[in-house]
């Protein structure tokens, strides 16, 4: 249980951003949610961008309760940037299971009130939202829906069972269709990841998902994770050992290029630590 005295802390806060954002305007709101947002202008520091990251996601959702409802587009691009925002937060600074699982809900239902902007999307929705899935076009929303989703399925494999992880492959899949070298082989990645990871029983695939992770690799060769999560997800497992090392001795190879950092800051540092944090477990001395 939280201490009192947490809740304070966390309550005068909240009064603080309150007080910050009465009298702005969306549009400010959103143009300061995104300069902290920001990773790539000036130089970034992993552990420092984390606060950064949370005030963002707070501007972003006083903005958006502002909005008004025929704003589709302003809506659509703080919807997307919600969703992915509350991913990256988990992903790269959260630890605790709750705090995950509150972050990876929000995502995933930002990345869903995104795709329901489309009157297209909530009416085939109501028949099939797998057949509205199929005919959505904001690559955006779908890539961080199935990123979202599959996180926040740990938690819930029940609903991962009677469906879930179909919705997590088939947004992966339609994300491929619409462009494959989205984030750099993001598309490819992610479901390299979700085959590798599974049961077979609900899909898994290792041979596939190596396929996957190469071809993310020859779209992305700068995404340096391409790399790192074809090594920890299919060499290790399929105990080649040669494999495993050298793609992680490429990885920090290319990390020495500043250049290579600055491309995707937050997600090449966190790949840069796992591929040593692999290294150091001893398969590779």
């Amino acid at each position: 249980m939280r201490q009192r005295g947490s809740i304070g802390l966390v309550i005068l806060s909240l009064v603080f951003l309150s007080i910050g954002v009465i009298g702005s305007t969306p549009r400010s709101l959103i143009e300061e949610a995104d300069r902290l947002y920001d990773r790539w202008s000036g130089g970034f520091d992993l552990s420092s961008y984390g606060e950064n990251l949370r005030e963002a996601i707070s501007l972003y959702e006083a903005a958006l309760a502002g909005l008004p409802e025929e704003s589709l587009q302003t809506r659509a691009y703080v919807l997307n940037r919600l969703a992915r925002a509350e991913f990256e937060l988990g992903f790269a600074y959260l630890t605790d299971r709750d705090e995950l699982e509150a972050a990876y809900s929000k995502g995933k239902d930002y990345a869903l009130a995104s795709l329901r902007l489309d009157p297209a999307f909530r009416e085939t929705e109501e028949e099939s939202f797998r057949a509205a899935l199929s005919g959505a076009n904001d690559i955006d929303a779908i890539f961080w829906y199935g990123n979202n989703l599959g996180r926040y399925l740990e938690f819930h494999p029940l609903t991962a069972m009677r469906g879930g992880m179909k919705d997590v492959r088939a947004s992966f899949e339609r994300a491929i269709g619409l462009d494959p070298g989205y984030l750099d082989g993001g598309p490819w990645r992610a479901l390299g990841s979700f085959l590798a990871q599974i049961p077979s029983a609900l899909g898994g695939n290792i041979d596939r998902a190596e396929e996957a992770f190469r071809s993310a690799i020859s779209l992305g060769a700068g995404y340096l994770e391409n790399k790192v999560d074809l090594a920890e997800y299919v060499m290790k497992p399929k105990g080649d050992t040669e494999g495993f090392c050298s793609l992680l001795r490429e990885v920090l190879a290319e990390a020495d290029d500043p250049e290579v950092i600055a491309r995707w800051p937050l997600y090449n540092t966190l790949a840069v630590t796992r591929a040593r944090d692999l290294l150091a477990d001893g398969l590779c001395n």
